[in-house]
């Protein structure tokens, strides 16, 4: 009973921005197969440092809501989708999760990031409204940091580069 209680004191807590963490649902497909519709993240709250690679939470800059995406692009960089394949500064960049054969023929940018912005994209890209809709976003518009998947399979979320 006291193990319950301190869980929903916590969650509640969480949800409030009293803790440095918040869980966020997501119900969108956009990030597959890295996260499915259903899934329970946990969000670090902040707004830095962002990494390439890295997946975060921002408000959604065309409505209500939160998007969760992937963060290919930060100042400075410039980002391109070149027949499928993501370009980052002139180098294509390894994304064993992401299979190109979906965007065959697809061509987008270059875009240039600029300074206190990210680019983000969907894993599945061929889905998903995100930076070549709204161009990059700022910082400030960050929530958070995706650390973790809580549920269904809890754990940390697979590294973007993993089998690079």
């Amino acid at each position: 009973m006291r193990a319950a209680a301190g869980t929903a004191l916590l969650l509640v807590a969480s949800m409030a921005g009293l803790l440095p963490v918040q869980p966020m649902r997501v119900d969108s497909t956009s990030m597959t197969p890295t996260i499915a519709s259903g899934d329970l993240l946990l969000v670090r709250h902040g707004q830095g440092p962002v990494q390439r690679g890295d997946v975060v939470a921002v408000a959604h800059p065309l409505e209500e809501g939160m998007l969760v995406k992937r963060a290919v692009g930060v100042g400075g960089d410039e980002v391109a989708i070149e027949d499928g394949v993501l370009v980052v500064d002139g180098t294509a960049v390894c994304e064993p999760g992401i299979d190109p054969a979906h965007l065959d023929g697809v061509w987008f940018g270059p875009v240039a990031v600029p300074e206190g912005s990210l680019f983000l994209l969907g894993d599945a890209r061929d889905g998903s409204v995100d930076s070549r809709s709204f161009g990059p976003v700022p910082i400030s518009s960050m929530v958070g940091t995706v650390t973790a998947r809580l549920w269904p399979a809890p754990g940390p979320l697979p590294s973007p580069s993993a089998g690079c």
